[in-house]
């Protein structure tokens, strides 16, 4: 057997991966599931969609004609950066959504494609296919949302990391740490540190990896895509420690919170499940998550004992490709479900990308070593059918409520311009941001996590300009809007009674301006 230390630096021009160097053919197992993964987007997930909450704040900072919603503390700008180039040429939501899907397909490829010298083609095909395959994973996909860029993200991360571990002479791998912390840390700041962490245990603890190269390449990465986070803190924040103060007012504040149960509850197509109080209505979606964990530590176990999955033969397969990106796996998931009080799926698609490995792992091994093989290949046939069919029944009931808001926002629009609310004009209260970009409008709140306007400031803009004021339910409007023209608007599935105090420079109903 190989005494060869996991890590042990390979001499240049030598395969890391033990036996023939990787054929052309492992590019194409992973390209099939990329290409499969941004088909089922165009086919599922992309038409009939108006953008989110959160996206309407992200596409608003570099949308053409459009006036930068408010920028909370937590938020970063990196995936306003990655959609700018396409928010400049065009306002189509559905143009957004094809390039992001096309593109996060590419991401995918390009993820899984720097592990070629790690793990068998098989073992990265079926990983990508488990991660490609959640309801989350489809979701998010064209969505401008962070996440799944964090996910790709880290996934690319990790694998350069090992292929610069052990190969001092691979320059590509080098480069390619660096870079993807850069990526990752533009997205989401936060999440960057919980990569970083195990990458750097990693690299101090293993004397083959503890190279000046590539510490520097972890580190430099990290602050370089922080960099502008941290810069726009002082501009805008008065500083580091008082940006940082308010995300973790915003988020809640980090501390002890066992926020596993609500992560089940959200696994049933909820967005963002805050406050998680709500029933438990359908388990069997979160069936595949508590599954998870046990074959991932699997997926390990089979590593350390250097078996190659997919072959009954033993071989030196060499348990960091897996072990580490387990480690890296679990601790991008510690800040969700134990530092935070609340719940949303895509939080753990970082998490999902890198266990999705051993998990492939595992379930290889199984399917080689199960006796009968056969019926252990029927068994695991119908288990992955199963879940597919969990998954794609999540998927539809979300992506149907995405679009039956999308119409009811369409109408609340309507309605608001019909009444003279037109462009130069402001959306506050309820649902603003969402209402403002499609309306053309600006979005400010007197108040709350995205408080940017005074109250005697709102109401001296409305005798300058259309505002409108949106309340839901039995909420009582500000005292400024008294004498303001109220409209009953048309209901959201999730608000049923909207109404709006539309002021007097609006003009009368019918007339815009």
């Amino acid at each position: 057997m190989n005494r060869t230390p996991d890590l042990a630096p390979v001499r240049p021009r030598a395969p890391t991966w033990p036996g023939p160097a990787p054929r052309a053919d492992g590019l194409l197992w992973i390209a099939a599931v990329a290409a499969a993964y941004t088909v089922v987007q165009l086919a599922l997930a992309v038409f009939g969609t108006g953008l989110g909450w959160d996206e309407s704040v992200y596409v608003s900072q570099v949308a053409r004609g459009s006036e930068a919603a408010f920028f909370s503390a937590p938020r970063a700008r990196g995936i306003t950066f990655l959609v700018a180039p396409v928010t400049a040429l065009t306002s189509s939501v559905e143009v957004l959504r094809v390039f992001l899907a096309v593109l996060s397909g590419a991401g995918l490829f390009a993820a899984l494609a720097v592990w070629r010298t790690l793990l068998p083609p098989r073992v990265l095909a079926l990983a990508g296919g488990l991660f490609a395959g959640l309801w989350i994973t489809v979701f998010y996909g064209p969505q401008v949302m962070p996440n799944l860029w964090v996910a790709l993200g880290a996934l690319f991360t990790v694998g350069c990391f090992l292929r610069a571990a052990r190969d001092p002479f691979d320059r590509a791998g080098l480069l390619g740490t660096g870079a993807g912390l850069v990526f990752v840390a533009l997205m989401r700041p936060s999440d960057a540190v919980w990569l970083l962490l195990p990458l750097a245990a990693v690299a101090l603890l293993s004397r083959a990896a503890r190279r000046p190269a590539l510490l520097v390449a972890l580190a430099a990465g990290t602050v370089l895509g922080c960099l502008p986070w941290i810069v726009e803190a002082y501009v805008a924040y008065d500083g580091l420690l008082a940006r940082l103060r308010r995300a973790g007012e915003i988020q809640g504040h980090l501390g002890p919170h066992f926020a596993v149960d609500d992560q089940l509850r959200a696994l049933e197509g909820r967005s963002l499940c805050r406050p998680c109080d709500v029933p438990w209505r359908k388990p069997v979606a979160a069936v595949w998550f508590l599954v998870l964990w046990p074959l991932a530590a699997g997926g390990a176990a089979v590593a350390a004992r250097r078996r190659c999955p997919f072959t009954a033969a033993p071989t030196a397969v060499r348990p960091s490709a897996v072990l580490v990106p387990a480690l890296v796996g679990l601790s991008l998931a510690v800040p969700y479900l134990l530092l935070i009080g609340y719940a949303a799926p895509r939080f753990l698609l970082p998490a999902y990308a890198l266990l999705a490995l051993p998990v492939a792992v595992c379930l290889g091994r199984i399917a080689v070593s199960a006796r009968p093989r056969a019926a252990a290949a029927v068994v695991l046939g119908l288990a992955l059918a199963g879940h597919l069919t969990v998954q794609y029944g999540v998927l539809n009931g979300t992506m149907e409520r995405s679009r039956n808001n999308h119409k009811a926002f369409d109408r609340i629009v309507s309605e608001l311009r019909r009444n003279g609310v037109r462009e130069p004009c402001v959306v506050s209260g309820s649902e603003a941001p969402r209402i403002a970009l499609r309306a053309g409008c600006a979005s400010r709140q007197i108040g709350g996590h995205d408080g940017s306007i005074t109250r005697p400031a709102l109401a001296r803009l409305g005798e300058e300009q259309a505002v409108a004021y949106v309340v839901e339910g039995h909420n009582r409007p500000p005292s400024f809007t008294r004498g303001w023209r109220l409209l009953t608007l048309p209901g959201l599935p999730s608000r049923p009674e909207l109404r709006a105090y539309v002021s007097p420079a609006a003009g009368p109903p019918g007339t815009g301006r």
